[in-house]
């Protein structure tokens, strides 16, 4: 961003900004990447590997029915949420391709699902039984069995049906007509760890589970593991298809060893598509020795001018920022001063020449050739990039840019 630009906010002056351009980029990056690593001696692609959208959490902060819009264009074949109810908002914004709840359901959203044509996951047996019944009961509104993705824990323990239930789970699903397995799949737990055989060895487990279905007579349906990291460092894990997340809005993960990093980000460039900005409300001028802030924190070593913004922790601004991180201010950094409040937070402004109200103050994103990402200020504060970009609040409102 530049000074020249005109952003129109109505009201409180905080918002976060999302470039479109930059989702589709990295979108298209995902796609040349895995149609290049696809591809035989000759160079002909063998396969095309499906992409699965992950629009979780309000797409990672941006705009889950923005992004899945742009991202449908763009051409996701599946979006994946984590709940019925992201799933409905998709569907009624006019979202017409499939929708995988990844994270299940919980009995008695049965009826919605179907209602809404969702695609639910199913991590264990007695879950047939609830969809059976809901699907049966809308056969002909369905005009077809209800298609569901089986999850498998392949080690991560968490969610997923373990290996050993398969024969129960086939003998259960030839009891349910109206239902139909369209995917399998599991999640990987440190696939950006590359010191680890944890990946090997959840990727062995997980395909001796898929030639067991086999064994027993069902088809997996469209097989799924990779997660963005997976995409990245582990061809052996794309299967059928795969599941981007956090590099489809910008960032690569932090991979071990630190020289991987370096690595993937020259081989598949991505471009982190939000900027969160608030306005300077106020200035004022400070002595030595003055403190700022609940319980004066900082307490000004010299003459200094404090800037306050119109945002603080219930709009996102991590409370881990406090007196030890920066945002952008006509190019420059600017010292977080004081503990972020919920709606306020004081910057140091004191060698920002010429700053006056109404200035731009970006807490991360681009500003007159001076960058601070979403991930720069996860590393400083120990905390992962996604966890920064869901915090951004709901009364934060999104602009979308070219």
């Amino acid at each position: 961003m530049t000074r020249g630009e005109k952003i129109k906010i109505e009201g409180r002056p905080v918002w976060a900004e999302v470039r479109l351009s930059a989702l589709t980029h990295n979108f298209q990056e995902i796609r040349k990447h895995l149609d290049s690593g696809s591809a035989n001696a000759s160079g002909k692609s063998t396969k095309r590997v499906k992409i699965f959208a992950v629009v979780k959490g309000n797409a990672y902060g941006h705009g889950g029915v923005a992004v899945s819009k742009i991202l449908a264009k763009a051409g996701a074949d599946m979006f994946c949420v984590t709940c019925t109810s992201e799933g409905i908002q998709l569907r009624e914004a006019g979202i017409k391709q499939p929708i995988l709840v990844l994270t299940g359901f919980w009995p008695g959203e049965e009826k919605r699902l179907v209602e809404y044509r969702l695609t639910p996951s199913v991590t264990n047996c007695d879950q047939l039984k609830l969809l059976e019944r809901a699907a049966s009961r809308a056969a002909r509104k369905l005009r077809g069995p209800l298609e569901f993705h089986f999850k498998i824990d392949s080690g991560m323990n968490r969610l997923g049906a373990s290996p050993d239930s398969i024969p129960c789970f086939v003998r259960a699903l030839a009891d349910c007509k109206h239902l139909k397995l369209a995917g399998t799949f599991t999640h990987l737990a440190s696939s950006e760890v590359m010191t680890t055989s944890e990946t090997p060895d959840q990727t062995r487990v997980f395909l001796a589970a898929i030639a067991k279905m086999r064994e027993l007579g069902l088809s997996p349906g469209v097989v799924h593991m990779a997660n963005s990291a997976a995409i990245i460092s582990s061809p052996q894990t794309w299967l059928d298809a795969v599941r981007p997340g956090a590099i489809l809005y910008g960032y690569h993960q932090n991979y071990d060893p630190p020289s991987r990093t370096i690595e993937v980000n020259q081989k598949v460039p991505l471009q982190p598509a939000l900027s969160f900005r608030a306005r300077i409300i106020s200035l004022r001028d400070v002595p030595a020795g003055s403190g700022v802030g609940y319980n004066a924190k900082f307490q000004a070593t010299r003459p200094s001018r404090i800037g306050i913004l119109a945002a603080g922790y219930a709009d996102g601004i991590p409370r881990g920022m406090s007196n030890q991180s920066n945002v952008i201010v006509r190019g420059q950094l600017a010292p977080v001063v004081g503990t972020i409040s919920m709606d306020l937070t004081a910057i140091d402004v004191t060698d920002v020449a010429g700053v006056e109200v109404g200035d731009i103050a970006t807490i991360f994103g681009a500003d007159d050739g001076t960058k601070q990402y979403a991930f720069d200020v996860a590393k400083q504060l120990g905390m992962v990039t996604a966890q920064v970009l869901v915090g951004i609040g709901w009364r934060v409102p999104r602009i979308y840019l070219l």
